[in-house]
């Protein structure tokens, strides 16, 4: 007999006189991930069993809705929504999720909005961490209304904290100059990695080592925009010797710990301490700032400095008959001082 792919359940006959004896069960998960299986239902013949299994295995929350758990339903939607986002958003929603664990057994249905409020409110993070728990709860609501586990979408009643207002301003070129007189000490070259190519956080701490070509002393990355993905960066000569430092082990990333990709929590403790070292407070955006303001400075080409920092130009002219070569990318970045 062919056997039934993992976790697509079983179908046993159970003994004694009884009118359904054929008893199907499915495997389900606690909120530690530990699988058990439980039965969903009971058939006359075989194959009405086997018909039941397969509707299941089709939609698997058409069968008792009611007794779905947060860990559940999360799992289902990491299975088959979660695949669909990108790689960074995807990395955000896992990491969010461990701050719902105190309500992962709870039947879904019976979660509020004051349950998701409380996950968002006292996770002990700031106001990006927030916003990801609250959209972390749109997503399951949304994947729960789907499957007809809900009647009412409660995370459309939540808040989080709002985005604080800042002023970005560029590093000073004494700030800069301040780096490069501690540039061999741990994590300062990536800092200056990232005023000289303006990528955003996550398209650094991403790059793998084949996105360095340094026989044409380039970068290609960019992950967030259509515009953006997949473009070229010269690498300015006075970060190059940081570059082929990092290049030199062979390791998967560019930036890494021990090897292994770093994530933006950890890394934002390493740039907090070389701030601490120069006497700034600067996140990583505004050293992409720096980048732009810079070239727009040194009155660099704007449908170079467009491309170099993934935007999309505002003129259409300029958008669609204005090709740059590598050569005019290289010019613009050597304006940078």
């Amino acid at each position: 007999m062919r056997r039934n792919p993992n976790r697509y359940g079983s179908i046993t006959k159970l003994s004694g006189s009884r009118s359904r004896p054929w008893m199907i069960r499915v495997t389900v998960f606690d909120e530690d991930g530990f699988g058990r299986q439980v039965p969903i239902d009971y058939a006359k013949t075989e194959e009405e069993a086997r018909i039941i299994l397969a509707q299941y295995n089709d939609n698997p929350w058409a069968i008792d809705r009611n007794q779905v758990t947060l860990a559940e339903l999360y799992r289902r939607w990491e299975e088959i929504k979660m695949p669909k986002l990108g790689a960074t958003n995807q990395r955000c929603l896992k990491s969010a999720y461990k701050h719902l664990r105190k309500y992962y057994g709870m039947k879904y249905r019976l979660i509020r909005a004051y349950h998701m409020q409380d996950c968002i409110d006292n996770c002990g993070r700031g106001y990006s961490t927030q916003a990801i728990i609250k959209t972390l709860w749109g997503h399951l609501d949304s994947f729960a209304f789907e499957c007809d586990i809900i009647g009412k979408m409660y995370s459309q009643l939540t808040t989080s904290a709002p985005t604080p207002e800042t002023s970005r301003l560029p590093f000073t070129v004494e700030q800069i100059n301040a780096l490069w007189a501690i540039q061999s000490e741990p994590w300062v070259d990536t800092v200056l990695i990232y005023i000289y190519t303006g990528f955003r956080l996550m398209e650094l701490l991403t790059m793998k080592t084949t996105q360095v070509d340094l026989e044409q002393k380039t970068l290609r990355g960019g992950i967030k925009t259509a515009a953006g993905k997949d473009r070229l960066v010269p690498i300015h000569p006075r970060i190059l010797p940081l570059i082929q430092e990092r290049m030199r082990n062979n390791d998967a990333y560019l930036f890494h710990i021990d090897g292994y990709e770093i994530s933006s929590y950890r890394y934002h403790k390493r740039w907090r301490e070389v701030m601490n070292k120069i006497g700034v407070q600067k996140t990583p955006h505004e050293a992409r700032h720096t980048f732009e303001t810079l070239l727009d400075n040194a009155n660099g080409n704007r449908k170079c400095i467009d491309l170099l920092m993934g935007h999309k130009s505002p003129d259409i002219g300029n958008r669609t008959y204005n090709h740059k070569t590598l050569e005019q990318l290289r010019a613009t970045i050597l304006l940078l001082p």
